[in-house]
């Protein structure tokens, strides 16, 4: 799946990982073209222990969202939340639209 096909926003479905992961939904919050990532609201947090800093006195633990490949991720069917392919299609204006391809719905944003 390209990256021009999964932007800011867009709904994701999970598509490897434990089971319990696995078919788990996010929003995502930032793409990364270079590296071929995203990051997914709720899906892969990492953990890292900090030090206490002068800005941050307390230390502790910091939970974030880690980037995922691109391919371990595929757009939401906006009909049935599943996992879909996304085609480019255009209108009678020349305006172009993603499109789910499992149930054919336009793809917003």
């Amino acid at each position: 799946m390209g990256l021009a096909k999964i932007k800011k926003g867009d709904t994701v479905v999970l598509l490897v990982g434990p089971k319990d992961q696995r078919g788990r939904t996010g929003e995502v919050l930032k793409v990364m073209p270079k590296e071929h990532k995203v990051v997914v609201s709720g899906l892969k947090l990492a953990k890292r222990h900090r030090k206490p800093t002068q800005q941050n006195p307390e230390g502790g633990i910091d939970t974030f969202e880690a980037p995922i490949h691109i391919s371990n991720v595929a757009l939401a069917d906006p009909k049935t939340g599943k996992a879909t392919r996304v085609k480019v299609a255009t209108d009678k204006d020349g305006k172009k639209t993603r499109v789910a391809v499992k149930s054919g719905e336009t793809i917003s944003g």
